[in-house]
């Protein structure tokens, strides 16, 4: 189900809880809602969709993917930039780092290990951002 994207500020400023196999629906939810707006977004986070859970959504090239509790547990080579995001207006500068390597639990809640560098990890960055209450 495509839901309406949350623009609250103090809503998006607070940190989600961890993800079960019961929030299959809201993955379903958010993906939906991320597909409905991939002309003007690249990634989502649950609570932007209204649900503070620990989930996320994100297009790596043709294809979308979906995590639930993701960790970033190691990141190099910081830079500066400026980003966008569907739930706030105008452009922040933020700071990020070229290369990530995220722990998560993928659709069948599995645990995965995987490492992302450039625009695909500052997308997962900037979502797991979201899970931590933290807006750019």
């Amino acid at each position: 189900m495509i839901r309406a994207v949350m623009k609250d500020p103090l809503f998006l400023s607070q940190k989600s809880a961890e993800a079960t196999q019961a929030d299959a629906q809201v993955m379903a939810d958010l993906i939906d809602t991320l597909k409905a707006n991939q002309e003007h977004c690249v990634g989502m986070a649950a609570n932007m969709i209204g649900v503070h859970k620990r989930i996320i959504a994100f297009y790596a090239g043709p294809f979308c993917i979906g995590m639930y509790n993701p960790e970033i547990v190691r990141q190099t080579g910081s830079y500066e930039t400026e980003e966008g995001c569907l739930s706030l207006t105008g452009q922040r500068k933020t700071v990020r780092y070229e290369t990530i390597e995220v722990t998560y639990l993928d659709q069948y809640f599995h645990s995965q290990r995987m490492t992302y560098s450039g625009w695909v990890a500052q997308i997962i960055q900037h979502e797991i951002d979201h899970c931590n209450g933290i807006l750019i």
